[in-house]
Parts: structure tokens; C-alpha cells; sequence
């Protein structure tokens, strides 16, 4: 906060505003009491309008709150009005015996969270966008590591930028560094710099991006990008808070925070030995997950209109507006490239604009159709050959493994799969997976799988009585075929452990290795509520 920031208080409630009077001025803000019938004038110091009633007037303060000073506004119930008109229309809301301290507090971070949107650009107002802001304004004033996750483009970088400007140290230096565009060899030297002729080209000692940033943040994006040798160096400076340069023998101190980012699953590269497992567990102290664009449209309009009047301010150029009918096929766009991608388009439309409202035949054919470049949602892991370099697993397995959101280590599944042709139970190379969901001795992740050639009815059947259950039919077998949709192998994941567990979601979230908010909000997604 700064010295001129302003909570105004209404005077419905005498009593009642005094006593908030008195709690914001303890936290450190300027209050200033006005009446139900005052006129509010424009003025960007004033961060917050409280109504200790919503009798004669209160509406009028809201109107101006919200058109002249863009502002959150907090309501407190009064005896004038029923409970659902006092809801409406506000921020928050909050029951007349409510503490001062309590409407202090959440008073507090809703404009911390407000000045957030304004500082590092993150725009929405869904939950997910809510929940995102608020854990950074409860990471912020910590020290401790702050592990980034979420997709290319949904706007890692903003976060720990947000989050070093809440800090104590927003006045010291903030550094992004991008671990997957150095090679290996310069990585190492521009971290943590180098000492005169400690390689060929060293013509004078350097400090490295680590030296530079002290006292300050550093943030590493990319971080699953690290080569192992680097990383050992990286858990020493967050263990011991120093290092070496390099071909230098003394050891620098430093005091940074490090903010690291990743639209990998570092557990996955740890399972197979591309991320070392102490520096997974030194990096993700506290963490933040964005969620991608396409589980939250309702924000995608908020976005336009935000990038739009960016790009007309940047490029000096009018745009007339976007149809109700391009906005829905927007809307409707899956966006694998997330709110990079939405930017960049809305500023090639404002640039190329036709001089008219954009319709949808304006709207490149891809987005139109959805046809835009189809990305996984679980970014593919890299598996290492026995030459060392960069190979991709195949493909049925990954999809079993990712799309179900399963942690499986694939050298256990691969032997379940040998196992079972040993067995007998498979002889030809199989045309569908068949997994099942269950409670007992079944392998990595609980699943039970087996694999059979789709048009053979009796190999099914076998691989039933190989695993010594009768058939299911209730719903707990899962069974993928050509053809079918990452979304539908997720769904029926989903279905198949709710069956299991009878509904239990906090049992379904454990067993498909996923968050419990995630499992919620698939469940919803997908239509399972019931």
C-alpha cells in the first residue's frame, strides 16, 4: 500500500463507521467518511468504498464507485433492506455483527489483489483468476521458494512478477532468466558468472545473474529445461545460499529469493532422472498453479476488451468493436496456446482492422474452425535412449498414462504389459487398452491393464479371468480405442474411480493422483455431478 491510499466509508451507521474508521487507519490507510448523499469525484488515490448500510443513497454510491472511480465496494446488512437486494452489486458482503477486524482483513486484500491486476496485467474474474491472486498475495510477503506451474502462455512470468512487487524486496532487483533459450555450457556462467581465463574467451572475471540479484528475486522459467550438472549447483545456492563462479575457488554468498517455473511435470522428469528429486522438493516450498485459458472462457471476453484497448493505445489506431457472433466463436476456441495466443490475435485484428465491427469471417480460419495447432494437455515428457539423446515414448502408452492424470512410472507399466503376454493372455500386437480402476494389489496408480485385439470378444474375456475378477459392467472399466478423444479417456478415468470409491471425491482425487479442486472442476466440466 502507499501513504495516499483512501478507503472511503459511508455514514448509514454512525457507530459502525467510526469503529472502521479507526481499523483501516490502524492498517495504514486514509479514511475518509462521506454521506449517502455526497457526489463522489474521480480520484485514483481512493482504493475502496465501504457502505455500513444500504438505505437512501446507497445505490448512488455504488453507481459512482463503480463508473467514476473503478473501485471494489463492501456492504454491510442493515435492517432497510432484505438480505438478496443487500448481496447484489458488491464485492462483499457482510452481516452486521462482522468484525472490524474481519472486514479490515479481507478490505486489505481485496485491494492488494486489485493493484495486482493493475501492476502485473492478469486480467479475469473467475474463480480460478481469484484463487491465483489471492495465493499471491499470500505468497508475496514470505521468503520462501515459489514453484510456477501451468501451460506455455497463461502468463507464468506476470505471477513472479506480481509477487516480487507484494514482496519486501520489490525495491531491490528482479531478474527473469529463460533456462531453455542458454545452451548448457553459457547456463552456468550466466547464473552464477565466471572468473577470468576460467575458459577460452574469458578475457576478465563477470558476475553472474545470481550476484546481480541479490537482495532481490531471480526467476527462473523453463527451469525443467536445467541440465543435471547445473542443477546441482542450483540446489547448493538454495541449501547453503552460496556458490562458486566458474573457475573461481571462492564461495559468494548470496540473498535471493528464487521464483522457478515449468509448463512440465517435474515429478514425471524425476521419475525418469531428468530433475534431481531433492532440488523438486527445494523448488516446490509453496507453489501456484495457472490454469489454461480454455478452463476459464468466461474471462476470454474480459481479455479482448482489455487487449484491445492496449493494441489501439500501442498502434495508435481506432477499432470499432467486436460482433456478438465472432465473440462466441472466441469464446468457443480451445486456445492451446492460452492467453499468448488470444493477445497476439486481438492485436492483429486491431492493426489489420477492416474499419468496420469484426465478424466472423474476419477471424482467421483456424480459430474460426477450431482447427488451431491441437496440444496435449500434459506436456509430453522426454524419455532418454541408451545413446542419450531425446526420445518420445510411444504413444498409447503416454496417452494412458497422462490423460488419466496418473503419475505412473512407464518402465512399471511396460512390465505389466510383458507380464501379461507372458502369460498367454495376449498374442497379437494389441488394437485397444483396457485398464481398471480398483482398490487392491493392481499396480502403479491402482489401475489394472491389459491390452487385446478389439474385434476378438474371448481376449477381453481373458484378460478378465487372467486378473481372477468376474467381468464389470459397472461402469469401472476403461477402455480405449481409435479414435477416441483425450477428453472421452479422461471422462471415463473420472467415472470409473467414482465408481470405485462410491462417489467418495476426496478417494477418486487420490487415486487418480490429482488435486481434489481439480477432480471438482473436471467433475463439472464433464457432467459427473450426479
Amino acid at each position: 500500500m502507499t501513504s495516499t491510499d483512501r478507503v472511503l466509508i459511508s455514514t448509514h451507521d454512525l457507530p459502525k463507521a467510526g469503529a472502521l474508521r479507526d481499523g483501516f487507519k490502524q492498517a495504514g490507510y486514509v479514511t475518509e467518511l462521506v454521506t449517502p448523499a455526497e457526489r463522489l469525484t474521480p480520484d485514483p488515490d481512493v482504493v475502496l468504498l465501504v457502505l455500513t448500510g444500504v438505505g437512501e443513497g446507497g445505490a448512488a454510491l455504488v453507481k459512482q464507485a463503480r463508473e467514476q472511480l473503478h473501485v471494489p465496494v463492501f456492504a454491510i446488512s442493515s435492517a432497510e433492506a432484505p438480505r438478496p437486494t443487500l448481496r447484489s452489486g458488491f464485492d462483499e458482503f457482510f452481516a452486521q455483527s462482522a468484525s472490524v477486524a474481519d472486514v479490515v482483513l479481507l478490505g486489505k486484500r481485496v485491494i492488494e489483489r486489485q493493484k495486482l491486476r493493475e501492476f502485473t496485467g492478469i486480467v479475469g474474474e473467475t474463480d480460478a483468476i481469484h484463487q491465483v491472486l489471492e495465493r499471491v498475495v499470500q505468497i508475496a510477503p514470505v521468503q520462501a521458494t515459489v514453484l510456477v506451474t501451468g501451460e506455455s502462455g497463461t502468463g507464468k512470468e506476470l505471477v513472479a512478477r506480481g509477487i516480487h512487487a507484494l514482496s519486501p524486496r520489490r525495491h531491490k532487483p528482479f531478474i527473469a532468466v529463460n533456462v531453455a533459450a542458454l545452451s548448457d555450457t553459457l547456463l552456468e556462467s550466466e547464473l552464477f558468472g565466471h572468473e577470468k581465463g576460467a575458459f577460452t574467451g574469458a578475457i576478465d572475471s563477470r558476475k553472474g545473474l545470481f550476484e546481480l540479484s541479490d537482495k532481490g528475486t531471480i526467476f527462473l522459467d523453463e527451469i525443467g529445461e536445467m541440465p543435471l550438472s547445473t542443477q546441482t549447483k542450483l540446489l547448493r545456492v538454495l541449501e547453503q545460499r552460496e556458490f562458486h563462479r566458474v573457475g573461481g575457488e571462492k564461495a559468494i554468498r548470496v540473498d535471493v529469493r528464487i521464483i522457478a517455473a515449468t509448463n512440465q511435470e517435474l515429478r514425471q522428469l524425476v521419475a525418469i532422472g531428468e530433475f534431481r528429486r531433492d532440488l523438486f522438493f527445494r523448488l516446490n516450498v509453496l507453489s501456484i498453479e495457472l490454469p489454461p485459458l480454455r478452463e476459464r472462457r468466461e474471462d476470454i471476453p474480459i481479455l479482448v476488451d482489455a487487449f484491445v484497448r492496449d493494441a489501439s493505445e500501442r498502434h495508435d489506431r481506432a477499432f470499432p468493436g467486436i460482433s456478438a457472433e465472432a465473440m462466441e466463436i472466441l469464446v468457443a476456441y480451445a486456445w492451446p496456446g492460452n492467453v499468448r495466443e488470444l493477445r497476439n490475435l486481438v492485436e492483429s485484428m486491431v492493426v489489420l482492422s477492416p474499419g468496420r465491427v469484426i465478424r466472423p469471417e474476419d477471424i482467421p480460419d483456424d480459430v474460426r474452425r477450431g482447427r488451431g495447432t491441437s496440444l496435449l494437455p500434459v506436456p509430453a515428457v522426454r524419455a532418454v535412449s541408451e545413446k542419450g539423446s531425446a526420445t518420445f515414448r510411444p504413444e498409447l502408452e503416454f496417452v494412458f498414462r497422462t490423460l488419466v492424470e496418473l503419475r505412473v512410472d512407464m518402465d512399471d507399466l511396460r512390465g505389466e504389459f510383458e507380464a501379461y503376454r507372458r502369460g498367454g493372455v495376449i498374442d497379437l500386437e494389441p488394437h485397444a487398452i483396457v485398464g481398471r480402476v480398483g482398490s487392491g494389489d493392481l499396480g502403479p496408480g491402482g489401475i489394472e491393464v491389459g491390452a487385446y485385439p478389439r474385434e476378438d470378444v474371448e481376449a477381453s474375456e481373458m484378460f478378465e479371468r487372467s486378473a481372477d475378477r468376474a467381468p464389470a459392467d459397472d461402469g469401472r472399466v476403461i477402455v480405449y480405442e481409435p479414435g477416441m478423444t483425450m477428453e472421452d479417456m479422461e471422462r471415463r478415468a473420472i467415472q470409473a474411480t467414482l465408481a470405485e470409491v462410491r462417489g467418495n471425491r476426496r478417494k477418486a482425487a487420490d487415486l487418480l493422483g490429482i488435486g481434489e479442486r481439480t477432480l471438482y472442476r473436471k467433475i463439472s466440466k464433464y457432467g459427473l455431478d450426479a
